[in-house]
This record gives structure tokens, C-alpha cells and sequence, in this order.
């Protein structure tokens, strides 16, 4: 993580879980999926304790810890950063079936990265249980992780 834990999704048992894959440098979907995560976490208010964002990234090249650790608590303070060498990210977008794929000026730092853009939510007892689309509203996701959180 950002702080240089080693992390799994076990860490987070009895939380709402959402996993979203994403890099740093992102003009657009990245930051708008963490203001919709941090709007998110507002509208649970107390239930928002039990709730866990990890944002993945999927540029371990220029993602260090240090700027995950700058970048990603920036939207809401419990948000946390994962980020492992270029082979673990390639098997955990594997086993999730992220896409990910440079563009542009791929021999240089220059580029950008397309990707998936949907968000992975798991239930309290580590289930996943939910994909939610990119630009879902707040209100309904914050709905769906209240449900989760009561059990349902």
C-alpha cells in the first residue's frame, strides 16, 4: 500500500470493499471515480468507517508509493493506494480481467494509459458482489454499499 504494508483483500474483512484500477496521471476517469468515491463516503457519514477504497495502479512505472501515498488520500484521508512491480500488477489484472494498455509515447514517461473503468465491490465477508459502472451517481452507489453493510 501506500505506506508500504503488504496488503490483501483479507486485511479488509468486515468492510465494504471497492477496488477501482487506475494510474495517478489519469486526466479524467481516475480523479472523477476518487470525487465520486469521496461524495460516496460523505452521503454513508459514520457508515463510511466501515466502508474501504484501494485504488490499484496500473503504472507501477511512475506510481511510486510516495506519489500514491500524495495522490490518493488527497480525495478522502481512509483512501488507500496499492501498488506492486510491473509482474504482480500484470497477474492481479489478470485474475480481476482489467484491461490496461500504454498509449502514445510508450519508450518515454510521456504516455497514457487506457483501462478499464469500472469499480469491484466487495461485501463484508470478502464476496464480490457488485461491479459498478464508471459515472454511476453517489447516491446510488452509496445506497448499494449501505445494503451490503446491513447484511443484504
Amino acid at each position: 500500500d501506500h505506506t508500504g504494508a503488504q496488503r490483501s483483500l483479507a486485511d479488509y474483512r468486515g468492510k465494504v470493499v471497492s477496488l477501482f484500477f487506475g494510474y495517478t496521471q489519469c486526466p479524467d476517469i481516475c480523479p472523477t471515480n476518487l470525487l465520486t468515491m469521496a461524495e460516496v463516503m460523505r452521503q454513508l457519514g459514520q457508515d463510511a468507517e466501515r466502508v474501504q477504497v484501494l485504488f490499484v495502479t496500473v503504472d507501477p512505472e511512475r506510481d511510486s508509493q510516495e506519489l500514491l501515498a500524495q495522490y490518493v488520500p488527497a480525495f478522502d484521508a481512509r483512501f488507500m493506494g496499492l501498488r506492486g512491480e510491473l509482474p504482480a500488477t500484470e497477474a492481479v489484472a489478470k485474475e480481476f480481467r482489467v484491461f490496461y494498455q500504454k498509449q502514445g509515447d510508450t519508450k518515454g514517461q510521456a504516455y497514457t494509459v487506457d483501462h478499464s473503468t469500472g469499480t469491484y465491490v466487495f461485501d463484508p465477508q470478502g464476496r464480490l458482489r457488485l461491479y459498478v459502472r464508471h459515472a454511476e451517481k453517489p447516491e446510488v452507489i452509496a445506497a448499494d454499499f449501505r445494503k451490503l453493510l446491513a447484511g443484504q
